[in-house]
Formats: C-alpha cells, structure tokens, sequence
C-alpha cells in the first residue's frame, strides 16, 4: 500500500519545496551538458569513419573542414599501427610495399592526390627500410568534378605491415566531402600531418635544411652519386627514388668529406631497370630531419 508523507507544519513542506527546486536546478545545466556532447559527438562521426582493420593494424578517412590553397578538399587516409609493426612509403627502399591507395569507386570525384609524409630509416636485417613506425595521416588533395556538389569518396586501400613478418592489409571507406561548414574532429591531426610532407624546392635554395650539391661520379662501378646536405645538426637523413617505380636505387648511407657544417651521402647507381641508362634521368631526393623537417629536390643526372 502506498503511504503518503504528511507535513503538519507548514515550514517543513515549504522546505521540501525549495530542497526539490534546488535539485531540479542543479540538474538542468548537466542535462543540457549531455544533449551538447551527444550532438557533439554525432558530428564528429559524420566527418570521420569507423576504423577497417584488425589488431594489428587498422585505417580509416579524415575529413578536413577548410579548403587547401588551391581550392581542393582535404582529407586523410589515417593507418594505426600496433606497437612494434611499421608500415612503408611510396619508395620502400631495400625491401617492402609502398600503400595503394584506389579511389576509383567515388562518386563527383576528378582528382585524388596522396600526399606523403617524411618517411624514417628503419635498419633491419638485410637492410634498411623506409617508412613510418607509428600512427600517421596520408594527406588527400580532392578535386571534384562539380565543385557545388559534395564529393562521396570511397577508398580502397592496400597496404603491407610489418613486426619480424611481413603480411598484407586491407581497408575500405566512404565519406562525403565539402559538407563541413565548422570545424572537424580531426582537423588539427590532419594539419600536423600536412606539415610533414616534404617542401619542394630547388637544388641550392637556402634555409636550415637545404640539398647544397649533387655530384656523380662516373670512375666507380656502378657510378655513385654524392649528396652534400645542410642541416641545423648530424641528425639528418636522405632518400634517392629513380624516376619511375622499376627503379629501386640503395638507400644512400653516410660518408666523409662533407664542407664545414654539411653531411655528406653516396649511393650506387644501381637496380636501374634493364636497358635503361642513368645518364640525363631524372631523380628525386628527399632530406629530413628527427624534428619533421623534410625538403625535396628533383635533379637530373649528367
């Protein structure tokens, strides 16, 4: 049966009253608190997608909020990795696969670049590997083919990753693009990650890191070329990629008889595709820094 309180003095209910009051009060800020963060994080799953992978591995899409430079859209392609496992750059070095990344299946879609982040130096046995050992963004320019119209992209990626074995890895999305008015949930990692990409400049252009001289020489078998490299300290690093994808030239290691304040790479001008020559190829290298600097010269052999 139910009982029902009864207050015989009138001070008593009047002080329930206010005591309810003050609850009710109390809790309508929090309310409110819940019903933002729902919305909030709502939004956030329109501009990011779930993660495709395993427990190795996994990947997803970015989206950015504000237009590049040049009028594209921004987006990245964001690839965790298990503690351990590494995965690789679009020149791979002594061994490995660079990622494949297929957006063929997007819809209002023109364009897609995939911008690369500075790689590191991964020694192993055999060799040295080239690519990234950490959680990392692959910057995306999108261009679409009406530009009043949202892009649907979709992303199939192929991707290699590595702990002691090597095995392959997989991931899908989808996406739609040039919807996001304010700013997105991954705005800033995206930032970060474009920061990354190596700046294009010429051979000899000033700065803290610069590509000062490129020398071959044609006396040693194979010839070899030299690499003198700018740098605010030792910790400093180069790659050299041929000009097409059959080339695969050795990661250039370092040498004496640099100038004063420089460092000094040779690499052999070896794994050329068959029948091809090195003379007048054009190659391109990559100077970086432990800090995120990163620059990147093109240079055509003499």
């Amino acid at each position: 049966m139910m009982q029902m309180t009864m207050f015989r003095n009138p001070l008593q209910r009047a002080g329930r009253l206010l005591h309810a009051a003050l609850v009710v009060g109390a809790l309508l800020p929090l309310l409110s608190l819940l019903s933002w963060t729902a919305a909030d994080v709502a939004r956030a799953a329109d501009d990011v997608t779930r993660w495709d992978g395993d427990a190795r591995s996994g990947a997803r899409l970015v989206a950015g909020s504000q237009r590049a430079a040049d009028g594209a859209l921004r987006v990245g392609v964001e690839i965790r990795l298990k503690p351990g496992w590494h995965t690789y750059w679009r020149y791979p070095g002594d061994a490995g696969v660079p990622p494949k990344f297929d957006f063929g299946a997007s819809q209002n879609l023109k364009h897609a670049v995939v911008l690369w982040p500075a790689p590191q130096r991964i020694v192993e046995a055999g060799g040295s590997t080239l690519g990234y050992s950490s959680d990392l963004i692959f910057p995306v320019r999108v261009e679409p083919l009406d530009a009043k119209k949202p892009v649907l992209l979709r992303l199939k990626l192929d991707y290699a990753i590595c702990e002691k074995l090597c095995v392959p890895a997989e991931a899908t999305a989808e996406l739609a693009l040039g919807t996001f008015k304010r700013s997105t949930s991954g705005d800033a990692a995206l930032a970060a990650a474009e920061a990354r990409v190596p700046r294009v400049v010429k051979l000899g252009a000033g700065g803290l890191l610069a590509i000062t001289a490129v020398r071959r020489e044609g006396d040693s078998k194979p010839p070899r070329v030299l690499v003198d490299v700018a740098a605010p300290s030792d910790a400093v690093d180069l790659f050299a990629e041929g000009p097409t994808a059959q080339w695969a030239l050795p990661v250039p290691t370092k040498i004496d008889g640099a100038p004063a304040g420089q460092q000094r790479f040779a690499f052999e001008l070896d794994g050329l595709p068959p029948g091809e020559s090195d003379r007048g190829a054009l190659l391109t290298l990559t100077a970086t820094t432990p800090g995120g600097d990163a620059v990147e010269v093109a240079i055509r052999l003499d």
